[in-house]
Parts: C-alpha cells; structure tokens; sequence
C-alpha cells in the first residue's frame, strides 16, 4: 500500500517503547502502515505522498480525556464564563459585564467561579444583588458541587428560611436561616423546576466550541461522564452526539457516559440500556458508542461532602461528626452496581474520598460475586483519598484508576480548603497514584474539564513534579506517589483506550491502527521535569485527517461557534 501522508524528520513515541525513536511515519486509508528509519518507510512514499516535516517535533499517540463533561463546557462557555476571574472582584464585575451586555436574558446563568476567592469558599447573595438585583442569578463553581445564586433566584425557587435541606445536600444559612448565597450539591437541584432549559441548539453550539478547543490540546477521544436522560425540554446530549456524528461535525471519537440518577432507581436501567443499544445500532463503536454508566458515590473535600471515613475537623481543629455524604447506601449501591454490570455495561464511579472508594470497590467486588468475571472495565475517578488497605483492590477486582493529576499538587483550594480539615496525615495519602501503580492498579487518565483545564501537558507535568506548572511549592506528598513520564503519558493514550474498548485501533502507533495522533513542539522525553508543562501541541491527526494545525489555526469546526 502506497502512504498518502508521510511524516517525517521527527520523532515518534509509540508507546510500546521505552521512549521515542527517530523515525517517519506513513498514512494511508486514515491507518498507519509503516513507521520506521526512511528506507524502512521510503518503499511506501510516491510522488502524491503528501509530506509532512516535523522538523525535530515528537509523534505521540492522541490524548485520550477518561472523564470530561464537553457538552456541558461548551454551553458554560457561551453563558456567563467566569473561569478567567482571578479574584472576587473579577468575579462578580464578569456577571455585571454580561448581564449588562444580555439585558434580554430572563435568568444570568453560567460557571467557573473559584471557592477559594472567597471566605470559607462560600459567597453571598448580597455580592450579585449588588450588580444584579432584579433577574434572577444561578452560577456553578469550578467544581460543579456548588452554586452561588442572588436573592432573585432564592424567591424565584421558592426558597426561603423555612425550606429545609435536601437528602445529599445543604444551604449555606444566614444567623435566621435565610439562604446566604451558597449551596452545596443536592441543593442544586432545588432550582432545576424555574432554571430556564438548555435548548438543543446551544448544547450543540456548545459541543463544537468544546471540541474545537480540545482539539487544539492534542484530544483525539473522550469519554463524557455525564449524558443524562433529559428532564422537561432539555436538550438530549445524547441525540446532540449523534446528530453531529451523522453531520459529520463530531470529530473525536465518544464514549457517551450515561448518568445513573439516584433518585430514579433500578427502573432507569432498562431506559439506559435502550438508549445504548439506539446509539450501537446506527454508529460504529468506534466512532460512538454509550456503553458506560456513571455513578455519583460521594461529593468533594473542599465542601466537605466526600465521603471519609475520618471525620472532617473543625476551624479549630477539632473532630466534628461530619463524614461528608454517601450518596448511596452499601448495599443499594451494590444492588444497583451488580444489575449495570449483568448487563454488560461499564460503572464509572466518582469517589473522592476513601469511605466512597471503599463503597465502590465493595459493589464491584459483589457484582464480581453475582455474575462472574467479565470485561466491562469498570472504573473509578478522582481517588483523592485511598485507604492503604483498599489500593491492591484495585488490581484484584480489575478496576482501573481514573486519575485527575492536575489536582495532585498544593494550590489555594487544596491548602486553605481542604487539607487544613482532614486528619493530620492526609497530604500522604492524597491522590496517590504512584501506590497504586506499584500495585498494579491500571491506570487511566482524565481531567473533569471544565472543573479545571483540559490540557494534558499540564496534567502530565504534575503527575511526574507533584506541583503546579510554573510554581515553586513544594511536592504534594512524598516521593512514592509521583508518576515517571511514561506512567501518565500512557494513562493518557493506551490507559484511556482500553477504558473506552478502543485499544485495538488506538492507544499506541503501530501498523494497521487507526492515525490518531498528536504533534509536540518539544520531544517531552528529554525535557527537564520542571519544564513539561511547556510542551504545546502543534497538529492533531484523527483517522489519518489533520483536525487541528497551530501553524494555520486551521479547524474543521464552523467559525461561527467560536467562542
């Protein structure tokens, strides 16, 4: 077969080898068919080879995101889009700002605010009603487990002093009980019946923007961890995904990851599973496919909603009786679990804390118990906290780590929200990674985007420094829980492949898999460690079709979704 692309002059990292070797690498029929020296390669290239100089530029597989909420990103990113606010201030003049440049918009929604801007990580009402007193505001923080909402929002919803918290959530409070502007998880959803719906064409707007922006990070696949059913006249993310499939619009290769509501019980399977087979019977796995299903265990440290089995401290530093929330009871949670596993489908957990990992891993092993081995590839995000006596589980009941590296490092939310309240020690057990794979945990890799930047270069920079790029802090953690370069680079690759079940056409670069790949700037291998995070992608290859150049900032998304 004669290459229709050759690439040349650079170096590839297959992810077989130890590290990247010099070599070319030659396309045809959107496949790789050779890579090796030019008179390994040179047999394949005629006079219509198009050739590619890469002028000294590393060749790695494409980056594959385990756990990203696109969509949702998307749609935050052409509302209110408060993720470049860099204080309070900012924060609050970016919703006067755009609710002043949307004078017809009933409700001012949006996300991307940090908690740590303010004190106790929780911000009042009184803030917006200062620039926005007479449309109701609701925006989600950089985590999506909080929202800040002004006065017009509470009455809107109904809320008021008397309005009691809900199961699996909480109202910030004022000294009478009025709301005070916060509210954290299951309280969320105490506006969802006045919250205007997302309409089909912003979520769709919404997709191509996200996807025009990962593909510039090098994202070939991703596995969206939150497809819900839709409620009321919300867009169906789902139909959203296979629209643009048969338009042509989707890119990246999805696993849709539908969201198991704990409120709906064991009857939401038999829709699950419908709408799965839907999406297996008009697209190739390949392509798309909604094989997964994600499982909310537990909330998040800095609200002090993930579930520990160590109670949370005090100011003061004293025990209190807090353990965060459970979303589920063991055995439920081992009920549901074992009934998505019989039917073939994929769990994805969050758990956060190590009472949840605990919990999940318990359902895992019962669901093991009742149907037998399998090769679902069951798998759990986030792992802020382990118990030393649940990581050789991990290997044991084959469930791969989904980490989050990006996170693993000292930073304003970590150091004044979270690690002052966990039991003296914790920072040791934080995100430890390097544990779990000394014991042969497999591990995946992810980023929450838009909790916080989908960029892998700089996930990857903090797996192996255990600091955040461009900081001079000192490591989160010891030594042992630091991944070496090839660990996460190839949790990001062939990790999240085989998570997706796509690891026989992509994950690594060899002959006969699909090109999907992505072009370095810089051979990451002989960079300092300290210095990754300035690797930047210049081109990203999907099915042998260059999607992204940063040379021409050339894309296949319309101009028009832009944001």
């Amino acid at each position: 077969m004669h290459a229709e692309i050759l690439l040349e002059n650079g170096w590839v990292y297959t992810g077989n080898d130890a590290g990247p070797v010099q070599a070319n690498l030659a396309i045809a029929e959107g496949r790789i068919i050779a890579i090796g020296k030019p008179y390994d390669v040179n047999g394949t290239v005629t006079a219509d080879t198009r050739r590619v100089d890469l002028q000294g530029q590393l060749v790695v597989p494409g980056f594959q995101d385990a756990h990203i909420h696109p969509i949702f990103a998307g749609i935050e990113l052409l509302q209110c889009d408060l993720t470049e606010a860099t204080s309070a201030e900012e924060a609050v003049a970016s919703v006067a700002r755009y609710a002043a440049d949307n004078p017809d918009e009933p409700w001012i929604l949006g996300a991307g605010w940090s908690m740590d801007f303010f004190p106790g990580g929780t911000p009042t009402r009184r803030l917006l009603d200062a620039v926005v007193p007479d449309r109701p505001v609701y925006l989600v923080n950089r985590d999506h487990h909080g929202a800040w909402a002004n006065t017009a929002a509470f009455e809107a919803a109904g809320i008021s002093a008397e309005t009691p918290d809900p199961e699996g959530g909480r109202l910030e409070r004022e000294e009478d009980g009025t709301p005070a502007g916060t509210l954290h998880e299951g309280a969320m959803d105490l506006f969802n019946a006045v919250k205007p719906a997302v309409p089909y064409d912003l979520a769709y707007q919404g997709l191509l923007a996200s996807q025009q922006l990962l593909l510039s990070q090098g994202i070939t696949a991703w596995q969206d961890a939150w497809v819900p059913i839709p409620e009321g006249d919300h867009a169906d993310h789902l139909d959203v995904y296979m629209d643009a499939a048969k338009a042509g619009d989707l890119k990246v290769r999805v696993t849709a990851c539908q969201w198991w509501d704990r409120t709906a019980g064991m009857s939401q399977l038999d829709l699950i599973t419908k709408r799965r087979q839907r999406v297996a019977e008009n697209f190739d796995h390949h392509r798309l496919n909604a094989n997964a299903v994600k499982v909310m265990v537990d909330g998040v440290a800095e609200n002090y909603t993930a579930a520990m089995h160590h109670v949370y401290l005090d100011h003061h530093g004293h025990h209190t009786d807090n353990r965060g929330i459970e979303f589920f009871e063991p055995d439920e949670l081992k009920e549901y679990v074992t009934a998505i596993d019989a039917s073939g489908m994929q769990v994805h957990f969050h758990a956060l804390g190590d009472r949840a990992v605990t919990d999940a891993l318990d359902a895992l092993e019962a669901a093991r118990d009742s149907n037998g081995a399998n090769d679902n590839r069951h798998h759990l995000a986030h792992l802020q906290v382990v118990r030393s006596e649940d990581v050789a589980r991990f290997a044991e009941l084959k469930a791969a780590a989904n980490v989050q590296a990006l996170w693993a490092c000292h930073e304003e939310q970590m150091d004044t929200l979270t690690l002052p309240f966990l039991e003296p020690g914790a920072e040791d057990r934080h995100y430890p990674f390097g544990e779990l794979a000394s014991a042969g945990a497999r591990l995946v890799a992810g980023s929450d985007w838009p909790v916080s930047t989908a960029d892998p270069l700089a996930a990857i920079h903090v797996a192996v420094n255990r600091t955040a790029p461009g900081e001079d802090q000192p490591p989160l953690g010891p030594e042992s829980q630091k991944l070496n370069l090839k660990q996460i680079l190839d949790a990001y690759t062939q990790g999240s492949a085989w998570i997706n079940h796509l690891e026989a056409e992509t994950g690594t670069l060899e002959p006969g898999k699909l090109a999907d790949l992505a072009v370095l700037d810089s051979n990451v291998f002989r960079l300092p460690a300290e210095e990754l995070y300035r690797a930047v992608v210049t081109q990203t290859w999907i099915g042998g079709e260059c999607v992204y150049d940063r040379a021409t900032a050339r894309h296949t998304v319309p101009a028009s979704v832009m944001p």
